[in-house]
């Protein structure tokens, strides 16, 4: 049994590292515990303020001797946590020791949502073991299915080349987590596109991973949880399949996957498989034999080498709940409140793998991104030492504005608040300025107010967008003159 500590962190991931870290910088002359499953860490570097809230940083996977370097005062256990007993302030680690601590954070992120559990065809991607397991796959690939619609599949499907990719969506358009339809259409032709022109020059992360010690088993069968994937995680994989071709991409839209079958059992329901669609017809039945089949909603039943599930993740509470009263979110995280504080004693949570249970500013909302786990990670260190020095913390100015900053299709994309109207009923209009091949500027307004925006491109309005939608100025008064290429609207609101 170790002595008592005054902080934990649990996870090795974006939150769980940016928690220790500030703690470490708050507490000089006290250790602080960080438990993780994974030889490496997740650390924030090159990190730019761009404006008030929006943020670019790179992620870097590193040992976890060098955050030790970093901070002396932080000692990392390599090993995953078996339970937690927060009636006795106690944690259970796999490899059979406690430790007692006065007040942990709980980042242990979240897991992919897979859409067939063990089953050796269906690769989820989240982290780089994912990755990397994928990329073994595609290079004897012809066929491949993806499911869901977030950032990974809009990136995946993009980048992969010399495949057929059917990509299922249970939408009408793609990219549902970041765009409406009308940003999706300006991006479909860049989708469809034959020759690819060369990206620009990637300033973030580049990920390195050692070779895992642990051979045997099919790729991407590994259990432990690696670190999520930010929006570059296919730099320096050659996503390239067995064909000639460049770029084949048939999208099934409103649908899901209904049934996985694999070869034997396919062969047994006497149906019929589809061939690759040719334009926007299904030419017929396929002759070739497939190692998986793929039913969809929508009838249509096409064989691949393997499905890719990209749809999402669950928060990875399991290892906490047993012999916990924890509140737990209708996604499944564990709630949280305004402090970062979870419905237990001393036990707090951030990133992933927890639910913001907080009365929302009207201009922000919870997603499980990068950002905001660096965010949630820095701010719960704070209200952890706020909380040990008796002292009251206001809410983090970050969780005033949604924002975020990312790049698909080599084009860079800002999201703003309600981007998408959310929760905004029907009671909003849209504003589009759309110049093809160049930029995507949409507005969501509200009662004269801007309430959110999505900038697709170089604009160079995120700064002036972002003051708009945070002082809430009444804009009725400019119309439609709002979005006018030939006025500078930046002079207006400086």
């Amino acid at each position: 049994m170790e002595g008592p500590r005054r902080f934990a962190v649990v996870g090795g991931g974006i939150a769980g590292v940016t928690c220790a870290e500030q703690l470490a910088a708050e507490f000089p002359s006290e250790d602080i515990y960080l438990m993780t499953a994974s030889p490496v860490i997740k650390a924030v570097t090159n990190f730019k303020q761009v404006s008030k809230t929006l943020e670019e940083f790179d992620v870097e996977e590193q040992p976890s001797s060098l955050l030790e370097k970093r901070y002396p005062n932080i000692k990392v256990i390599q090993s995953g946590v078996k339970q937690l007993k927060s009636a006795e302030h106690k944690i259970y680690t796999e490899d059979g020791k406690a430790y007692t601590y006065d007040k942990v954070c709980l980042c242990a992120g979240a897991k992919p949502k897979l859409i067939a559990e063990g089953n050796p065809y269906v690769l989820g991607i989240r982290d780089t073991d994912s990755a990397q397991a994928f990329q073994k796959n595609l290079a004897q690939a012809e066929r491949i299915v993806v499911v869901g619609n977030g950032g990974i599949a809009l990136e995946l499907v993009y980048e992969i080349q010399g495949c057929e990719v059917i990509w299922a969506i249970k939408d009408k358009a793609i990219g549902n987590t970041f765009f409406d339809a009308g940003a999706a259409e300006f991006l479909l032709p860049k989708l469809t596109a034959g020759s690819r022109e060369t990206p620009m020059e990637c300033k973030r992360t580049k990920y390195t991973l050692e070779e895992s010690k642990e051979k045997g088993g099919p790729a991407g069968a590994s259990d432990t949880l690696g670190s999520a994937l930010g929006p570059d995680w296919h730099e320096g994989l050659h996503l390239k399949g067995t064909k000639e071709f460049s770029h084949k991409v048939h999208i099934e839209i409103l649908c899901e996957v209904k049934k996985i079958h694999l070869q034997q059992e396919f062969i047994k329901l006497h149906q019929t498989s589809l061939t690759f669609p040719k334009g926007e017809e299904n030419v017929g039945a396929d002759e070739v034999l497939w190692p998986v089949y793929v039913e969809l909603t929508n009838g249509k039943i096409y064989g691949c080498n393997f499905v890719v599930s990209a749809t999402g993740v669950v928060p990875n509470v399991e290892p906490f709940l047993d012999g916990n009263n924890f509140a737990v979110g209708e996604d499944g995280g564990l709630k949280v409140d305004r402090h970062m504080h979870t419905s237990l004693p001393d036990v707090y949570a951030a990133g992933d793998i927890c639910t913001a249970a907080w009365e929302p500013s009207p201009v922000w909302h919870q997603m499980r991104l990068w950002t905001q786990a660096r965010q949630m990670g820095w701010y719960a260190a704070k209200c952890m030492a706020a909380d040990a020095a008796g002292e009251s913390i206001d809410t983090d100015f970050s969780f005033e504005l949604f924002a975020h900053v990312t790049k698909f299709f080599n084009y860079k994309v800002v999201v703003l608040g309600k981007y998408n109207a959310q929760g905004l009923g029907s009671d909003h209009e849209l504003m589009l300025r759309c110049t093809k091949g160049h930029e995507y500027v949409k507005v969501v307004m509200q009662n004269g107010r801007m309430m959110g925006a999505v900038l697709i491109g170089e604009t160079d309005l995120e700064e002036t967008f972002e003051n708009l939608i945070l002082n809430q100025m009444d804009l009725s008064a400019y119309g439609e003159d709002l979005l006018n290429p030939d006025i500078d609207i930046e002079d207006y609101f400086d």
